[in-house]
């Protein structure tokens, strides 16, 4: 970090105005906290290599990735977890598990000749070999949540019920214990998807006989055959324990909880080490260079998330895990996914929501506090001497699932696939035409490849964003008091 930044730092930070992907702009100036000047200066370049040469040699002894569910994933928890320990932190793997569809095979249930397509529901249980084949049973009560809702009910009958009154889970029981083989449940889902309740946490565990939904059409047909009806559940799917690590300071309000993270995995056909071993090394050595009994105001809890590659699992399961108070304890919520492209970009997540409406959610979705965020994120780099410029709420990461519970959101990519523009070439330098990383999601996504000019930018930046917030969430780019938060966790 040159002597011009540090003696910026230590004087003043900077605010961003409104950004767009075509125009970044301009910031003005607020005072900073002496803290997020300190810790930016100490996330050098060189000591994040080491977390990335770490990796690197993971991967190659590896079979050449680190990706969930592999030895190289699991050695790469182990090295964040030896990293942190040796640091003095408390630090726990909390695990959980996913299940991943390896075949989708072709569900199907033939009625009268007719075959209508079908959603496997039961993940972990399909039909025998070749289906099965029943007469079809109505319950009483249309919801069909207890056995006794049944009558009469001849062995091997496929039930069809309505998607009401309970889970899917207890639907399944009451049938199976009166005797039915399978369970058809009709729900069309629409825009709000399927009822509340419908599908609970991890509702696939222990069904006793095969699930399948059918649409209102297949459910009319099935319910008035006077024939015995075909059903094939035919796809395949495995389950998978993974990790998460998290490690928090014991100093700072753990009412006001300072949440960051970047997630661990690899893709299966390369190494990941800008996806996402470059964020992993921001955030560990933000972590270490912080240390586990900071002078904070607020407790700043860092996280390696497992499986963002298998659709974000391992972060989805922490939210969706956190009761009421403790999903409210968390003031806000960065992510930092690849910031170390070869073509490098500078992206803030678009907390205000002033780039392109289809790259962002509903304004009225996105959690007040996001656009303050954007605004300290995007005042660092400005002041690091690169203008900004916005990357959409909508992308995939582990972001997400922390904005659609209320939990205000930021962070810094410096691109994936996206073709950098010529506008965007003058802006950062790079190639026109060619992608922010040519490499994602390959086997050349090596630790070569890593652009070091990129971490020497974003790692500060991290330190900078996550000091910045456990001094003061308060303030023009603060978020909500504890006591303003109201956030509502899922029903267990």
């Amino acid at each position: 970090m040159g002597s011009r930044l540090l003696a910026a730092l230590s004087a003043t930070a900077l605010l961003a105005a409104c950004t767009t992907s075509q125009q970044p702009t301009d910031a003005e100036p607020e005072a900073p906290t002496p803290l997020a000047g300190e810790l930016a200066t100490k996330v050098t370049t060189d000591a994040m290599w080491v977390h990335l040469e770490a990796l690197s040699r993971i991967a190659k002894a590896n079979r050449g990735n680190r990706a969930d569910g592999t030895p190289g994933g699991e050695a790469s928890v182990e090295y964040v977890v030896n990293t942190l320990r040796d640091k003095g932190f408390e630090v726990s793997t909390p695990e959980f598990s996913r299940v991943e569809t390896v075949d989708v095979g072709d569900p199907s249930l033939t009625v009268s000749g007719m075959v209508y397509q079908v959603d496997q529901a039961s993940l972990l249980l399909p039909t025998p070999k070749g289906g099965l084949t029943g007469t079809v049973v109505q319950p009483v009560k249309p919801a069909g949540c207890a056995a006794a809702d049944y009558r009469k009910v001849p062995k091997g009958a496929i039930a069809v019920v309505d998607d009401t009154g309970c889970s899917v889970g207890e639907k399944a029981a009451a049938a199976s214990e009166a005797r039915a083989t399978a369970v058809l449940v009709v729900s069309d889902g629409g825009s709000n998807g399927s009822p509340k309740g419908l599908f609970g946490r991890n509702y696939y565990e222990g069904l006793p006989i095969p699930v399948a939904v059918i649409g209102s059409s297949a459910g009319a047909a099935a319910r008035k055959s006077q024939k015995p009806v075909k059903l094939v559940l035919d796809g395949k799917s495995v389950k998978h324990t993974s990790q998460n690590v998290l490690a928090q300071t014991k100093t700072g309000s753990t009412e006001n909880v300072v949440l960051v993270g970047a997630h661990l995995d690899s893709v299966t056909a390369g190494p990941g080490m800008n996806d996402n071993g470059s964020g992993v090394a921001a955030v560990l050595e933000t972590a270490l260079a912080l240390g586990p009994e900071p002078a904070v105001n607020n407790a700043v809890r860092f996280a390696f998330w497992g499986a963002e590659e298998r659709q974000a699992a391992g972060s989805i399961d922490y939210v969706y895990g956190l009761d009421r108070d403790a999903l409210n304890d968390i003031a806000l919520y960065l992510n930092f996914d690849m910031v170390g492209s070869p073509n490098a970009g500078y992206f803030t997540y678009d907390g205000d929501l002033s780039g392109p409406a289809d790259a962002n959610p509903d304004p009225d979705t996105v959690p007040y506090g996001s656009a303050g965020i954007e605004r300290t994120l995007a005042g660092y780099l400005n002041l690091a001497g690169k203008r900004p410029a916005d990357s959409g709420l909508n992308q995939r990461s582990d972001h997400r699932v922390f904005l659609n519970f209320g939990v205000p959101v930021g962070g810094i990519t410096t691109g994936a696939d996206e073709l950098k523009t010529k506008t965007q070439a003058r802006l950062w330098g790079g190639k026109a035409g060619q992608a922010f990383d040519p490499n994602y999601h390959k086997k050349t996504d090596t630790l070569e490849q890593v652009n070091r000019d990129a971490m020497a930018i974003t790692g500060p930046a991290v330190a900078f964003a996550v000091a910045t917030y456990a001094y003061s969430i308060e303030g023009v780019n603060g978020v909500p008091a504890r006591d303003k938060r109201h956030r509502t966790p899922l029903a267990r």
